[in-house]
């Protein structure tokens, strides 16, 4: 593969070659398999590096840090002339801020920064060869070394941030208003609850936009819900502005977490709003979650 097999093109010149090396990179399981930006300070990333092609006589354990905006930090050493491996590792959230000198806090790490951990190898005849040059790109040439399924030649853990808000939710809501409505609102407390479907990527279906307004005698109607009655979060960010099953936009604004217990205040284009406190399914705690 990577090792070439001749040294002669067969005429009277000779070609110099060399023999190279790929390392085989293994996440321990239950490690986490990209940076959560919400959890730096516990973050601990864990792996292994072994040799998954050549002969090597040591290799060092390298990174960059590549920023959402391409700025390419490093390359920094994490170890040096390793001779016994695989060997396993474990790099904290406080050790990348501290290896980077760009990195001066958790706050200069931002959502889609890749952290990218390589090897640069010495072989017996004192020659080196770094898995990524100085860009940051591979140093090898045969593409499909990327996705060798016996082994793994480069490590990349991107910034991100995990979103876990699905479930079926309880909701007390209140100062229910419906200015178009020829009915009246209730004045007391609307209860019931509303189911957040995950669909992936921190995006989320929801049940019901208005939490029982339409139910109500507001308007005595089904659920303002649609297939585009979504939501978002992006760590801790609520993004809103889902559609009920007549266009209407709903806007949602964060007042208030306290434990299992978020306050929203809500309104749609057509002069309805509401004041709710949706209770956690299962009575967990809810993230620091905030709107703009």
């Amino acid at each position: 593969m990577l090792n070439t097999s001749c040294d002669d093109d067969g005429g009277t010149s000779a070609i110099n070659t060399t023999n190279g090396a790929l390392p085989d990179f293994k996440m321990v399981a239950g490690s986490p398999d990209f940076i959560d930006l919400t959890g730096i300070t516990n973050l601990n990333l864990q792996f292994t590096v072994g040799v998954g092609v050549g002969e090597p006589t040591s290799f060092d354990l390298k990174a960059y840090y590549l920023t959402v905006d391409g700025d390419l930090y490093g390359p920094i050493t994490l170890d040096a002339g390793v001779t016994e491996y695989p060997k396993e590792y474990s790099i904290t959230g406080t050790q990348i801020i501290g290896a980077f000198s760009e990195l001066n806090s958790a706050a200069d790490i931002q959502v889609g920064d890749v952290l990218k951990f390589f090897t640069s190898y010495t072989f017996e005849d004192g020659s080196k060869l770094e898995v990524l040059n100085s860009k940051g790109e591979p140093n090898y040439y045969a593409a499909d070394f990327n996705a060798y399924p016996n082994f793994t030649v480069k490590l990349d853990y991107v910034v991100s941030c995990l979103s876990d808000l699905g479930g079926t939710h309880t909701y007390v809501t209140t100062n229910l208003q419906a200015a178009n409505s020829p009915t009246a609102c209730p004045t007391g407390e609307v209860t019931g609850s509303v189911t957040w479907t995950d669909q992936g990527g921190g995006n989320y279906l929801t049940s019901d936009l208005g939490f029982g307004q339409y139910e109500s005698s507001c308007w005595n109607d089904g659920p303002a819900t649609s297939g585009g009655a979504t939501f978002s979060e992006v760590c801790g960010e609520i993004i809103s502005g889902g559609l009920d099953q007549y266009g209407l936009e709903y806007i949602w604004v964060i007042t208030d977490v306290t434990g299992p217990e978020l306050t929203m205040t809500w309104t749609n284009d057509y002069g309805d709003s509401g004041t709710v406190v949706i209770t956690r399914e299962g009575g967990l705690d809810w993230p620091q979650l905030f709107t703009r």
